[in-house]
């Protein structure tokens, strides 16, 4: 990760680590660098936001760096993350810039950069970013007279985006009775609308945004509102976006949560009755549950492992060219449809899933059985001598044969932090906290610890 974007974009408390001069600067950047690769140095670029307050002085800064850079930018106002995707990769432009923090809370926001194919952009082209940011790069050339480049309204592509969700499933959902939660974020304008086109009885929660209630006591971070929701009102089912609806988990019609293991789970078995799942193959990250791999398996199902992140997730799925994959925390990608995580796509897939096979969603999902997991963070003073510390290694290594195939542990240092993340999963909370306690003990013991 570099100094200013991680794994996620460039993120910070606006004003503070993410400024309107940051801003300005990456538009400058992006305009000078996509408009060197046109006759006539004008780059298209495609800008939405969240519902942040902050969102309308990054969107102006962005733009402002673009133009005077000779770039068109056009706005696709409040949007959601994978419509910017979307139009980015069916529309033709030079790349896509989302105004977004995703899940944080309002005071956080975030620049994330896609390029033409809808994927994220090269860690090379942020790490030119970040040295223009610093002044580690000559200053660029601003654009004159008919060089300079124009904001442009351009609304229709979120519009053309919401119309393609709508011709993806392939059933009405008529008789459904959906709960959304939007989170007071991106989906807000779009996801109801795209269900009740569907037939779908809808109701909605937290779709009034104000600048600042974004993501706060609502939302896929707190879904408890959700599942109460689901319940008082009789629902088939419910589903939570994030802030910038790049991100889904579900409630069943009993009010049980259905994460993003679960999802893939149930999404993956359908599509491979379907003749759909390609190698019958389900890519998830190393912090999937051990019960999603086990429902995998005895349903005639393989899965490959990636690093967290759903950047890492789509960078295998493309190489390889499979059908689905995703992450627990509900980023989950289907290829067929996107290149992207899109929270919006994913309840409609998982409402196919149960409307096409005449069953629910707590039907589906029950499949699989989680394993209780627990996890542990501890403050090191080395990530990397605490993971490769050899009396560590050896406890690892004890804990794993001890656990002979029925649960597991994995050790993962911080992006961000000087922390390391020990998890356990196992048959029981007691046997995952005992695992978990013994390698942070030697950590401890070691002098690994601070």
């Amino acid at each position: 990760m570099g100094k200013y974007f991680g794994t996620d974009g460039f993120r910070g408390e606006a004003n503070v680590q993410l400024t309107a001069e940051k801003a300005f600067k990456v538009g400058r950047y992006l305009g000078w660098y996509y408009g060197s690769m046109h006759e006539d140095g004008k780059a298209q670029i495609v800008i939405g936001k969240d519902t942040r307050r902050s969102s309308y002085m990054l969107e102006d800064a962005l733009a402002s760096g673009l133009t005077s850079s000779g770039a068109d930018a056009l706005l696709l106002h409040v949007t959601t993350t994978p419509s910017v995707s979307y139009v980015v990769r069916t529309g033709g432009f030079d790349c896509g810039v989302m105004i977004s923090a995703s899940h944080n809370p309002f005071y956080d926001n975030g620049i994330k950069i896609m390029r033409a194919n809808g994927q994220k952009i090269e860690p090379e082209i942020e790490e030119k970013i970040e040295a223009y940011i610093d002044g580690e790069i000559d200053e660029l050339p601003y654009a004159t007279r008919e060089g300079i480049g124009r904001t442009v309204d351009y609304q229709a592509g979120r519009n053309r985006y919401i119309g393609y969700l709508m011709t993806v499933p392939t059933v009405a959902y008529k008789g459904k009775r959906i709960g959304l939660d939007c989170a007071n974020g991106s989906s807000s304008s779009i996801a109801k609308s795209v269900f009740e086109a569907l037939g779908a009885k809808v109701l909605v929660i937290n779709n009034t945004p104000d600048g600042t209630n974004i993501n706060r006591g609502c939302g896929s971070t707190h879904i408890e509102a959700l599942q109460n929701f689901v319940i008082d009102n009789g629902l088939d089912a419910g589903f939570a976006y994030d802030g910038d609806a790049d991100r889904c988990l579900a409630v069943d019609e009993k009010g049980r949560i259905v994460d993003g293991d679960h999802i893939l789970f149930l999404c993956g078995k359908y599509l491979k009755e379907e003749g759909l799942l390609k190698d019958q193959t389900v890519v998830t990250t190393i912090m999937s549950n051990l019960g999603l791999y086990k429902a995998l398996e005895a349903n005639g199902m393989r899965s490959e492992q990636t690093n967290v992140g759903d950047k890492f997730v789509a960078e295998n799925m493309m190489a390889n060219g499979y059908s689905l994959g995703g992450e627990q925390s509900g980023h989950i990608i289907f290829s067929k449809y996107a290149t992207t995580g899109d929270g919006i796509l994913t309840s409609l897939m998982v409402m196919q899933a149960v409307v096409d096979q005449k069953s629910t969603l707590g039907t589906l999902s029950s499949e699989m059985k989680s394993y209780p997991q627990v996890l542990k963070n501890i403050r090191v003073a080395d990530k990397e001598e605490a993971q490769r510390h050899p009396a560590v290694v050896e406890e690892c290594r004890k804990i794993t044969e001890e656990l002979a195939g029925d649960g597991r542990i994995l050790m993962r240092a911080s992006g961000t932090e000087p922390l390391v993340r020990v998890m356990v999963e196992a048959r029981t909370n007691d046997i995952c906290e005992k695992y978990v306690d013994r390698v942070i003990d030697v950590i401890k013991a070691e002098g690994l610890a601070i």
